[in-house]
């Protein structure tokens, strides 16, 4: 599963490397991370589109997370990634201006790693039976 992490703080890499390191060593996912929406985009191009999940944090200077999803959502990808919108404020604002852009799915910081995973888990679940499908 490709997973695409977007975040303007370099060093959730290496959280995630450390935090995903038996699944990454496994072959399970394959992370990808982007520290600008701008670049977030890029990756999506070169990744031919086969990021089927995107975490993205919302305020990042530059692009925001929430101009990256309207630009995610706004193409036609089969199947479509799964975008998750990740914050350090929860608030309302930006849940409903998430929603509204099509955001799947919207955690806050610190990130539960453990419910990332288990959520992940479901969408590699529901990729593959897609794929099987097709």
């Amino acid at each position: 599963m490709k997973i695409l992490v977007v975040d303007d703080e370099r060093d959730i890499q290496m959280l995630f490397e450390q935090r995903f390191r038996k699944e990454i060593r496994d072959g399970l996912f394959d992370f990808t991370f982007a520290f600008s929406g701008e670049d977030a985009l890029k990756c999506i191009e070169k990744l031919n589109h086969e990021a089927i999940l995107i975490l993205s944090d919302i305020n990042m200077p530059g692009m925001s997370g929430l101009e990256l999803l309207g630009r995610i959502k706004q193409k036609n990808h089969t199947p479509p990634p799964v975008v998750m919108m990740i914050t350090a404020y929860g608030d309302a604002e930006n849940f409903k201006k998430a929603t509204e852009l099509g955001a799947d799915d919207f955690l806050t910081k610190p990130v539960d790693f453990g419910m990332l995973k288990e959520k992940i888990k479901s969408l590699v679940h529901r990729f593959y039976f897609y794929y099987k499908i097709e």
